[in-house]
């Protein structure tokens, strides 16, 4: 997986662009995610139902995986079980 990957879940409808990776499995919903809509969609693991929100990153602790929601949906994001944080706006420097 590269950046500019465009990611598609397996459980919801949110879709996300690979910014940062590194080796690991991305998942939303408890699923792993992949580029290919599924078929079906599997079911949503309740740890991981707390949604997605249109054009925010997400981030590791670590600073490895930042991802960017492109579409939102019901599932949150994880890396291996580990879930993703929304990133934080950087401070504007002060004008006195």
């Amino acid at each position: 997986m590269k950046p500019g990957t465009r990611l598609k879940s397996a459980a919801c409808d949110t879709e996300v662009m690979v910014i940062r990776c590194a080796d690991g499995t991305i998942e939303c919903g408890g699923a792993p995610m992949s580029e290919a809509k599924p078929a079906e969609l599997s079911p949503l693991a309740a740890d991981f139902s707390a949604g997605t929100l249109m054009g925010k990153r997400y981030v590791d602790a670590d600073g490895k995986y930042e991802l960017l929601c492109v579409k939102p949906g019901k599932g949150s994001l994880s890396v291996d079980g580990v879930a993703l944080v929304v990133k934080d706006a950087k401070p504007l420097p002060a004008s006195d």
